[in-house]
Protein backbone atom coordinates (compact mmCIF):
# COMPACT_ATOMS: atom_id res chain seq x y z
CA UNK A 1 0.00 0.00 0.00
CA UNK A 2 1.19 3.20 -0.97
CA UNK A 3 0.87 6.45 1.67
CA UNK A 4 0.15 10.17 0.88
CA UNK A 5 0.43 12.15 4.09
CA UNK A 6 -1.48 15.77 4.18
CA UNK A 7 -0.15 17.91 6.99
CA UNK A 8 -2.99 20.31 7.53
CA UNK A 9 -1.74 23.60 9.18
CA UNK A 10 -4.54 25.95 9.41
CA UNK A 11 -6.94 26.17 12.39
CA UNK A 12 -10.35 26.19 10.73
CA UNK A 13 -11.55 22.68 10.24
CA UNK A 14 -13.82 23.56 7.09
CA UNK A 15 -12.49 26.62 5.78
CA UNK A 16 -9.97 27.83 2.54
CA UNK A 17 -7.20 25.72 3.57
CA UNK A 18 -9.20 22.71 5.14
CA UNK A 19 -11.23 22.43 1.58
CA UNK A 20 -8.56 22.51 -0.64
CA UNK A 21 -6.73 19.68 1.11
CA UNK A 22 -10.06 17.80 1.11
CA UNK A 23 -10.25 18.48 -2.76
CA UNK A 24 -6.04 17.25 -3.20
CA UNK A 25 -6.99 14.11 -1.07
CA UNK A 26 -10.55 13.53 -2.82
CA UNK A 27 -8.17 13.86 -6.43
CA UNK A 28 -5.60 11.45 -4.95
CA UNK A 29 -8.31 8.65 -3.34
CA UNK A 30 -9.71 8.69 -7.07
CA UNK A 31 -6.95 7.21 -8.73
CA UNK A 32 -6.56 3.69 -6.77
CA UNK A 33 -7.62 1.54 -3.81
CA UNK A 34 -3.72 1.18 -3.70
CA UNK A 35 -2.99 4.59 -2.38
CA UNK A 36 -3.87 5.77 1.43
CA UNK A 37 -4.68 8.93 2.14
CA UNK A 38 -4.29 10.13 5.45
CA UNK A 39 -5.07 13.87 7.09
CA UNK A 40 -3.75 15.13 9.94
CA UNK A 41 -5.01 18.43 11.56
CA UNK A 42 -2.02 20.03 13.35
CA UNK A 43 -4.39 22.51 15.39
CA UNK A 44 -5.45 18.91 16.85
CA UNK A 45 -2.35 17.76 18.06
CA UNK A 46 -0.55 18.73 21.54
CA UNK A 47 2.84 18.90 20.49
CA UNK A 48 5.89 21.49 20.78
CA UNK A 49 8.84 22.80 18.24
CA UNK A 50 12.39 21.25 18.00
CA UNK A 51 13.54 20.99 22.23
CA UNK A 52 17.07 21.21 21.06
CA UNK A 53 17.30 17.55 22.96
CA UNK A 54 20.04 16.96 20.06
CA UNK A 55 19.39 13.56 20.21
CA UNK A 56 18.61 12.90 16.72
CA UNK A 57 22.87 13.79 16.14
CA UNK A 58 24.45 11.44 19.20
CA UNK A 59 27.28 9.44 17.74
CA UNK A 60 26.72 6.15 16.69
CA UNK A 61 22.50 6.78 17.74
CA UNK A 62 22.08 9.48 14.74
CA UNK A 63 18.38 9.70 13.50
CA UNK A 64 16.89 11.58 10.71
CA UNK A 65 13.28 11.31 12.31
CA UNK A 66 13.06 13.36 15.38
CA UNK A 67 13.38 11.28 18.58
CA UNK A 68 11.54 13.40 20.78
CA UNK A 69 8.27 12.03 21.50
CA UNK A 70 4.95 13.52 22.27
CA UNK A 71 1.66 13.44 19.75
CA UNK A 72 3.95 14.37 16.42
CA UNK A 73 5.65 11.46 17.03
CA UNK A 74 3.29 9.27 15.15
CA UNK A 75 3.30 11.57 12.38
CA UNK A 76 6.76 11.86 12.04
CA UNK A 77 7.42 8.26 11.38
CA UNK A 78 4.26 7.93 8.70
CA UNK A 79 5.84 10.08 6.93
CA UNK A 80 9.84 8.65 7.11
CA UNK A 81 7.92 5.53 5.07
CA UNK A 82 5.19 7.69 3.41
CA UNK A 83 5.16 8.26 -0.86
CA UNK A 84 4.25 11.54 -1.01
CA UNK A 85 3.90 14.60 1.12
CA UNK A 86 0.88 17.57 1.07
CA UNK A 87 1.70 20.71 3.31
CA UNK A 88 -1.05 23.24 3.88
CA UNK A 89 -1.44 26.50 5.75
CA UNK A 90 -3.11 29.61 5.37
CA UNK A 91 -0.45 32.69 5.20
CA UNK A 92 -0.77 34.74 8.19
CA UNK A 93 1.60 37.94 8.71
CA UNK A 94 3.65 37.11 5.23
CA UNK A 95 4.16 33.50 6.87
CA UNK A 96 3.05 30.18 7.83
CA UNK A 97 1.30 29.79 10.86
CA UNK A 98 2.97 28.64 13.78
CA UNK A 99 1.68 25.45 14.28
CA UNK A 100 3.44 24.78 10.47
CA UNK A 101 6.66 26.18 11.73
CA UNK A 102 6.97 24.49 14.87
CA UNK A 103 5.68 21.12 12.74
CA UNK A 104 8.73 21.72 10.16
CA UNK A 105 11.27 22.06 12.92
CA UNK A 106 10.59 18.87 13.95
CA UNK A 107 10.39 17.48 10.69
CA UNK A 108 13.58 19.07 8.84
CA UNK A 109 16.10 19.23 11.55
CA UNK A 110 16.69 15.80 11.82
CA UNK A 111 17.73 15.67 8.10
CA UNK A 112 20.34 18.38 8.72
CA UNK A 113 23.99 16.86 9.13
CA UNK A 114 26.05 18.89 11.34
CA UNK A 115 29.15 17.24 9.27
CA UNK A 116 28.67 18.49 6.05
CA UNK A 117 25.69 20.52 6.16
CA UNK A 118 23.32 18.29 4.36
CA UNK A 119 19.97 16.99 4.17
CA UNK A 120 18.63 13.84 4.06
CA UNK A 121 15.86 12.38 4.89
CA UNK A 122 14.53 8.96 4.85
CA UNK A 123 12.96 9.03 1.24
CA UNK A 124 12.51 11.11 -1.48
CA UNK A 125 8.77 11.55 -2.30
CA UNK A 126 6.54 13.93 -3.87
CA UNK A 127 5.44 17.13 -2.40
CA UNK A 128 2.96 19.53 -2.86
CA UNK A 129 2.83 23.03 -0.90
CA UNK A 130 -0.47 24.41 -0.40
CA UNK A 131 -0.77 27.99 0.42
CA UNK A 132 -4.13 29.74 0.99
CA UNK A 133 -4.00 33.66 1.67
CA UNK A 134 -6.02 37.04 1.88
CA UNK A 135 -3.46 38.53 -0.74
CA UNK A 136 -4.30 39.09 -4.35
CA UNK A 137 -1.83 37.81 -7.33
CA UNK A 138 -0.54 41.68 -7.30
CA UNK A 139 -0.55 42.74 -3.70
CA UNK A 140 0.62 40.33 -1.42
CA UNK A 141 3.42 39.80 1.29
CA UNK A 142 3.63 36.08 1.28
CA UNK A 143 7.21 34.74 1.91
CA UNK A 144 5.12 30.99 1.64
CA UNK A 145 7.22 28.38 3.33
CA UNK A 146 10.37 30.70 3.93
CA UNK A 147 13.92 28.97 4.81
CA UNK A 148 12.03 25.86 5.43
CA UNK A 149 11.43 25.28 1.72
CA UNK A 150 14.98 25.04 1.31
CA UNK A 151 15.40 22.15 3.69
CA UNK A 152 11.96 20.90 1.46
CA UNK A 153 14.05 20.65 -1.49
CA UNK A 154 17.10 19.45 -0.22
CA UNK A 155 15.85 16.71 1.25
CA UNK A 156 13.04 15.75 -0.39
CA UNK A 157 12.73 16.87 -4.08
CA UNK A 158 11.22 20.18 -6.22
CA UNK A 159 7.80 20.69 -4.58
CA UNK A 160 4.73 21.48 -6.30
CA UNK A 161 3.04 24.52 -5.32
CA UNK A 162 -0.91 25.30 -5.03
CA UNK A 163 -1.81 29.38 -4.08
CA UNK A 164 -5.25 30.15 -3.64
CA UNK A 165 -5.62 33.66 -3.71
CA UNK A 166 -8.19 36.86 -2.34
CA UNK A 167 -9.74 33.82 -0.12
CA UNK A 168 -13.26 34.89 2.02
CA UNK A 169 -11.70 35.28 5.94
CA UNK A 170 -15.03 34.98 7.26
CA UNK A 171 -18.91 34.29 6.02
CA UNK A 172 -20.34 37.79 7.35
CA UNK A 173 -18.51 40.60 6.50
CA UNK A 174 -20.66 43.11 8.04
CA UNK A 175 -20.33 41.10 11.68
CA UNK A 176 -16.78 42.17 11.36
CA UNK A 177 -14.45 45.42 11.67
CA UNK A 178 -13.22 44.61 8.27
CA UNK A 179 -13.76 47.82 6.65
CA UNK A 180 -10.75 47.56 4.23
CA UNK A 181 -11.65 44.82 2.60
CA UNK A 182 -14.77 44.94 0.12
CA UNK A 183 -16.70 42.07 0.43
CA UNK A 184 -18.25 43.04 -3.08
CA UNK A 185 -15.21 42.56 -4.25
CA UNK A 186 -13.78 39.38 -2.85
CA UNK A 187 -17.35 37.73 -3.52
CA UNK A 188 -16.45 38.37 -7.22
CA UNK A 189 -13.24 37.00 -7.24
CA UNK A 190 -14.25 34.27 -5.51
CA UNK A 191 -17.13 33.51 -7.64
CA UNK A 192 -14.59 33.56 -10.72
CA UNK A 193 -11.56 32.02 -9.15
CA UNK A 194 -12.43 29.38 -6.27
CA UNK A 195 -14.21 26.54 -7.85
CA UNK A 196 -10.96 26.64 -10.31
CA UNK A 197 -8.47 26.66 -7.40
CA UNK A 198 -10.08 23.66 -5.98
CA UNK A 199 -9.65 21.68 -9.11
CA UNK A 200 -6.47 22.63 -9.41
CA UNK A 201 -5.95 20.77 -6.18
CA UNK A 202 -7.89 17.89 -6.85
CA UNK A 203 -6.10 17.30 -10.08
CA UNK A 204 -2.78 17.73 -8.34
CA UNK A 205 -3.90 14.57 -5.90
CA UNK A 206 -4.50 12.72 -8.67
CA UNK A 207 -1.03 13.65 -10.32
CA UNK A 208 0.44 12.84 -7.49
CA UNK A 209 -0.88 9.61 -7.06
CA UNK A 210 -0.63 8.82 -10.33
CA UNK A 211 3.03 9.23 -10.20
CA UNK A 212 3.29 6.74 -6.87
CA UNK A 213 1.13 4.23 -8.61
CA UNK A 214 3.83 4.41 -11.70
CA UNK A 215 6.54 4.63 -9.78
Amino acid sequence: MKMIIIIDGGPRKNFNTASMLQKFADGASSVSEDVEVKTVRLYGLDYKGCMSCMACKIKGKASNVCKFRDALTPVLEDIADADGLVLGSPIYFGDVTGQMRTFLERLTFPWLSYNDYSMTAPKRMLVVLVETMNGTPEMNNSQGYGSMEYCIKSALGEPERLIAYNTYQVKNYDRYELAGFSEEVKRKYREDHWEEDLNHAFEAGKRMAEKIVEA
